[in-house]
């Protein structure tokens, strides 16, 4: 059969005016909102709160489905397969930075997908001991673990999670030797502390908060570029001399070649939830913040999650790991 190039031409013609058309009645059914981690996790919580004001902005049900397992692979990879009309969008985060250099992933964090915004900044992750040990500032304990090598050990979830590699951080910019402890999950982890188990864990703020109100571990630096509102007396790393960075952070995103016009709808209304003072007070409460609107573009974002790559690259060399080779 003889394709002609005006029969092609019509087709993308043809293609291209359905594209259009499909952005215009954009959205007439329901959405759905792929979480790649389990239920009520960092990523999980502020995606259901987001959810919840979002369908309201859009005027119809937005569905969060959680897709566990991979590291977050598994959920990503469905959403970039799915068909890019807008109705399947992923809850992204820190851990698509990562995996690409830490798991072998069916998919490209940046090139298989269209960024729409950010939902939350954070939160960031925090240093904290038992607060029966002597130390009251991170230098002390700094001066301890040098005086000590390999004396202190603090708890991770595992080789390439977060915790991991903020130890493998404080490890190269204070010329420590504090020794990795894997458990099932960082909440586990500082459970461990308050156990006497090990000394201490750099976590996330939302899991090591509740212990630290309890009385049961003490925080000692914030990976954090300001103090936090609900912690003002603990300093940042930056504020100790030490350059360490380090929080979390979840967007949308949808199937690469969703057209632009679904997309920019998608930040209009995302920004129309985050920049509400309800849910900037809800997420608050974690720890997380929210970019001011006009640094919350796709454009941005996309920029911010190269950048994050790159960074995540940097603490990959770090610990060691060479980058795992791409399924065939």
């Amino acid at each position: 059969m003889t394709i002609r190039p005006r029969s092609i031409l019509v087709g993308l013609l043809f293609a291209g005016t359905v594209s259009v058309a499909q952005a215009q009645n954009y959205p007439n059914r329901a959405i759905s909102l792929v979480v790649p981690f389990a239920a009520g996790g960092l990523t999980d919580v502020p995606a259901r709160v987001f959810a919840a004001m979002f369908q309201e902005k859009v005027g119809q049900n937005v569905v969060v489905d959680n897709k566990t397992g991979g590291s977050g692979t598994i959920g990503a990879t469905f959403v970039s397969r799915a068909a890019p009309d807008g109705y399947t969008l992923l809850a992204n985060s820190i851990a698509d930075a990562q995996n690409l250099h830490f798991v072998t992933s069916p998919y490209h964090p940046i090139d298989d997908f269209a960024q729409v915004g950010w939902i939350v900044d954070g939160p960031p992750m925090v240093l904290v001991v038992n607060a029966g040990l002597p130390y009251k500032t991170l230098a002390e304990m700094i001066a301890d673990a040098k005086a000590n090598p390999q004396k202190l050990s603090f708890g991770t979830s595992g080789p390439a999670s977060g915790p991991a590699m903020g130890v493998a951080l404080l490890n190269a910019a204070a010329g420590t030797s504090i020794v990795s402890v894997p458990y099932r999950g960082s909440g586990e982890a500082a459970r461990a502390v308050t156990g006497g188990q090990i000394q201490g864990v750099i976590t996330f703020f939302s899991q090591a908060k509740p212990l630290t109100d309890d009385g049961k571990l003490r925080a000692l630096a914030v990976a954090a570029p300001k103090r936090l509102p609900d912690w003002p007396d603990v300093p940042t790393f930056a504020e100790l001399g030490y350059k360490i960075d380090f929080r979390g952070f979840v967007g949308v995103a949808a199937p690469a070649k969703t057209p632009k016009p679904v997309i920019e709808y998608l930040n209009r209304q995302v920004n129309g939830v985050v920049q509400t003072d309800l849910f900037k007070k809800r997420m608050g409460e974690l720890g997380m913040s929210v970019p001011a609107a006009a640094d919350n573009t796709p454009e941005k974002y996309e920029a911010y999650l190269r950048a994050e790559i790159a960074a995540q690259g940097q603490v990959a060399k770090l610990m060691g790991v060479t980058k795992p080779e791409a399924p065939k």
